[in-house]
């Protein structure tokens, strides 16, 4: 562990720490930094580290998945999407297609790409083919995918959204009667894009203490120690400890770009229900591509209702910070990374995913973090 790091690990068991505080962390990969780096076993065990629902592929709509395999198995046309999301499964009989990957072994042209760069090349290379483009992601991804089609894209190429703003997830949470954490660090990768003011309405709203953090050990513990500096001291504001790359008001270029191209919806979350204002469609000025448009008999009513999570599992309750990825009751048994049952199995932001990689195998009861729905 690097030396300022280490500084502060120390700092913070200084600290006259309460009997119990819980404080999530909305990005998945401030999870997996957490759990690589080992963090909650260095950290005093008073303090509850939770993860919460920064995953763009667990909460992808089941009806949004299964729209894209349908597009893909019964019209002629080339389907991208993020390497993830090609083994998330949809609630459908053992005997029939549940995956994107599943679709493509079957003899769909399926292709896992790493970036909206690669959307346009592919459909360029294939003027004579409809290409579609199903994006699932926050901010960070849907931003490049805006300034895309800001600059303008192949007339093949349509897009089929799936894109979800992180901020009215955690202002749901808040607004419950039992929130689950005491503190919260905003995602870095988001508010670069955002601006750390978007997360403020967490401190002058809710009066929950709320830092913006890195990636990096230090900015993770610089992050923490000043949550409970704030709590300990009943000092609540906002601190930004990801200076380097995170303003007050975030990319205004960008933030101009993605308000252009996209209209900001009430949209559903897997296992979780209709969030408002939370998606991102295409707006009016981009309906050409919209996949949507293009291929409506696919968007089945009937598949909000088979929309929550598989059977057993309880992916939602671990992004709603409710309980711990290894207190769902398949976690280790039959829900493993190769073979998945529910979403965070199978993302690499996903808290089951992290947890299993970072060495956590076997299920636990549920207690610790359960509370009241």
């Amino acid at each position: 562990m690097p030396i300022a790091a280490k500084q502060l690990l120390e700092k913070i068991r200084e600290l006259p720490l309460p009997d119990k505080v819980r404080i999530m962390n909305v990005c998945g990969g401030h999870e997996r930094s957490i759990s690589m780096a080992g963090l909650r076993t260095a950290l005093p065990s008073t303090i509850e580290l939770i993860p919460g629902p920064g995953c763009p592929v667990c909460i992808c709509p089941e009806e949004d998945i299964y729209q894209a395999i349908q597009i893909a198995v019964n019209e002629d046309v080339v389907l991208l999407a993020f390497g993830d999301m090609l083994r998330v499964p949809v609630n459908v009989p053992k005997a029939a297609i549940r995956t994107l990957e599943q679709a493509k072994a079957a003899g769909a042209d399926i292709r896992p790409i790493a970036s909206p760069t690669e959307a346009v090349k592919i459909a360029t290379a294939n003027p004579e083919k409809t290409v579609v483009f199903f994006v699932a992601g926050f901010e960070t991804t849907c931003a490049p995918v805006a300034a895309m089609l800001a600059e303008g894209i192949p007339d093949n190429l349509l897009l089929l959204m799936s894109g979800r703003l992180t901020w009215p997830a955690v202002a749901m949470l808040l607004d419950s009667d039992t929130p689950a954490f005491d503190a919260l660090i905003a995602p870095g990768h988001v508010a670069t894009i955002m601006g750390s003011e978007e997360w403020r309405f967490v401190v002058n709203q809710h009066h929950i203490p709320a830092a913006v953090a890195g990636f990096s050990t230090e900015s993770l513990l610089a992050a923490t120690y000043s949550v409970l500096r704030q709590l300990i001291e009943k000092k609540v504001f906002l601190d930004n400890c990801y200076t380097q790359v995170v303003k007050p008001d975030g990319n205004l270029i960008a933030k101009n770009i993605l308000s252009d191209v996209f209209d900001v919806i009430d949209a559903p979350w897997r296992g979780i229900g209709i969030i408002p204002q939370s998606g991102l469609e295409l707006s009016e000025k981009y309906a050409a591509h919209n996949a949507r448009y293009r291929f409506p008999v696919y968007a089945e009513e009937a598949r909000k209702k088979a929309g929550a999570m598989p059977p057993g599992c309880d992916c939602a309750k671990v992004v709603l910070g409710k309980i711990k990825p290894n207190e769902c009751r398949l976690y280790g048994e039959a829900c493993v990374p190769r073979n998945p049952v529910g979403p965070c199995m199978v993302s690499d932001e996903g808290a089951c995913r992290i947890w299993w990689a970072s060495g956590i195998k076997s299920s636990l009861p549920m207690k610790s973090m359960e509370v009241p729905s």
